[in-house]
C-alpha cells in the first residue's frame, strides 16, 4: 500500500511539472475507479466518460495544489470525479427543466394553427427532444446555455469554469450530432 501511495504522489508531482506521461500513468492507475463513480452517478456511458475526462483535465490543471496531508491521490481523484459527475447530473436537470419550458411554449404557439400544423410541430418537437437526448450531458449543457441562455462561448466557459476550447468543442460536436440526427427535418417537402 505504501508503495502505491508513494508512486501516486510522485505521479502527481510529475503531472504538476507538466509531464503528460505521468498523467497517463495516473489515469491507468485510477481511471477505472473514477469511471465507476461517474457511471454510478450518471448512469450513461458517454456522460461517465465525459466526467472522467474532465476529472483528469482538472487533475492536470490543479496537480500543484494536491495536498497529501488531506488524503490519498485516489481519494482526491474520486472527489473530483464525484463533483464533475454531480455537476453533470445537475446540468441534466436544468436541461430537462429548460426542455419542459420550451415544450410548453411550443404548445402555446401551436394552438393557433391547423390540426395538421399541430401534428407536424409535435412530430418535429419529438424528433428534436430525441436528438437532444442523444447528446452527452456536457453537450446539452453548453447548447442550452448558448441557445436558451443566450450566452457566448467565453461566458459559457466562465460560468462552467471550463477551458474555452472545451466549450467550443462541446458546442461544435453537439451541434454536428444534432445536424446529422435532424437532417431529414431540414429538407423542404415538395408541394
Amino acid at each position: 500500500m505504501r508503495d502505491t501511495a508513494g508512486r501516486d504522489r510522485t505521479l502527481v508531482a510529475r503531472v504538476a511539472e507538466g509531464d503528460e506521461q505521468a498523467l497517463g500513468e495516473l489515469y491507468d492507475a485510477h481511471g477505472a475507479a473514477a469511471y465507476a463513480v461517474a457511471y454510478r452517478i450518471l448512469g450513461q456511458k458517454p456522460d461517465a466518460e465525459e466526467a472522467v475526462a474532465e476529472t483528469f483535465a482538472q487533475a492536470w490543471r490543479e496537480a500543484s495544489r494536491f495536498d497529501p496531508a488531506r488524503g490519498s491521490v485516489g481519494a482526491w481523484l474520486v472527489t473530483i470525479t464525484r463533483t464533475r459527475a454531480l455537476d453533470a447530473a445537475r446540468a441534466a436537470g436544468r436541461e430537462a427543466r429548460l426542455g419542459d419550458a420550451a415544450e410548453l411554449w411550443g404548445d402555446a404557439g401551436r394552438r393557433d394553427g391547423t390540426p395538421d400544423d399541430a401534428a407536424a410541430a409535435g412530430a418535429r418537437g419529438r424528433a428534436v427532444r430525441e436528438a437532444v437526448a442523444q447528446l452527452t450531458v456536457a453537450q446539452r449543457e453548453v447548447i442550452g446555455l448558448a441557445f436558451y441562455g443566450g450566452l457566448a462561448q467565453p461566458e459559457i466557459a466562465d460560468r462552467l469554469q471550463a477551458p474555452p476550447g472545451t466549450v467550443k468543442s462541446r458546442l461544435r460536436l453537439g451541434m454536428q450530432k444534432l445536424r446529422e440526427t435532424l437532417a431529414s427535418w431540414t429538407e423542404v417537402p415538395s408541394p
